[in-house]
């Protein structure tokens, strides 16, 4: 039988895909500074380097419409592509959309989608330079967004080491709860459900990072849990987190209390919010905004693994495509 995308999973797919690329030989080495496997690519340039990240979000995958507004849909493609550019320690400058619609769609929803876009870019002052619109049984939006660097290294997955402070920087868990209140037909706690809708990364985040000498960097996107094992698998260090210093907003301990679950649950496996987990020197001074929740420590004989509280978390929670 066949093998399946969703027999092989998304990470196993990732996997194979940046190894058939860095298998390439020929010119193009010389114009990819950094490939696929980190937050973003970053690509040499006649006058500099362009940092490059690209995104797809599907309706009723990543979105619905019932739950969530033109606008707000239009605010999460941007903002979680520029959070793939602040994680690389660089200043988002521009974006390029694709959108694919049901003919049926109308105007006035995709005003609003237009506007959310520009809204969100307008934050941090990247333009919307172009983009294509093409037919579909659904609406898909892709988005190609650019940074600048600043005549800056990028700050990458793979830069961590042995006895660096792991630390972070914005929301954690939010999201995965707005998700799951909306989920059970409510549409409150109003905190809960906006950071699923409209997440608001810091977009300056990453460069305060990186001019404090951050070792690596990358986004929160599929949960805390997840990527620090993305991060610790590409530096070749293990992490353990301290879960009584995690940040945890108190809208999500009281909800948690109602649905008689674990914040953690939500803050270690959510996804996202769009936070940046970094590796810094320990003793430095973290730059403003970030909060030390755990230290990186030399590999395991196994392989990189990620602990909490010293301890095998009890299960390994976060999004993942094919899987979750």
């Amino acid at each position: 039988m066949a093998q399946t995308v969703g027999g092989l999973g998304e990470i196993a797919l990732v996997d194979r895909i940046i190894a058939a690329t860095r298998a390439v030989k020929g010119p193009r080495k010389g114009v990819v500074v950094v490939g696929a496997g980190d937050d973003a690519a970053v690509l040499a340039a006649p006058d500099g380097r362009v940092v490059v990240t690209t995104d797809v979000l599907v309706e009723s995958r990543h979105f619905r419409r019932d739950w969530s507004s033109a606008e707000d849909i239009g605010v999460k493609a941007v903002a979680e592509n520029l959070a793939d550019i602040a994680a690389m320690g660089a200043r988002p400058t521009g974006l390029v959309i694709g959108l694919a619609l049901p003919p049926e769609t109308e105007v006035a929803w995709v005003d609003g989608f237009l506007a959310g876009v520009l809204a969100e870019a307008g934050r941090v002052g990247a333009a919307l330079a172009g983009g294509d619109v093409v037919r579909a049984d659904v609406i898909f939006v892709s988005v190609t967004a650019m940074g600048d660097l600043e005549d800056r290294e990028p700050v990458l997955r793979s830069g961590a080491r042995a006895g660096d402070v792991m630390a972070v920087s914005g929301r954690l868990g939010c999201a995965a709860a707005g998700l799951a209140v909306l989920s059970r037909g409510f549409r409150s706690p109003r905190a809960l459900v906006d950071a699923h809708r409209r997440p608001e990364p810091d977009y300056t985040a990453g460069i305060r990072a990186a001019k404090s000498g951050a070792h690596a960097l990358m986004d929160v996107s599929d949960g805390l849990l997840l990527d620090a094992g993305r991060l610790a698998k590409a530096s070749g260090v293990s992490i353990d987190l301290d879960s009584a210093v995690i940040p945890v907003d108190e809208v999500l301990v009281s909800t948690a209390a109602a649905y008689n679950l674990d914040p953690l649950t939500w803050v270690l496996g959510g996804g996202d919010d769009h936070a940046l987990l970094g590796a810094f020197a320990k003793g430095a001074t973290l730059p403003e905004g970030f909060t030390a929740i755990g230290k990186a420590a030399k590999c395991d004989p196994d392989g990189p693994v990620v602990s909490v509280d010293g301890r095998a978390p009890a299960f390994m929670p976060g999004f993942e495509h094919f899987r979750s």
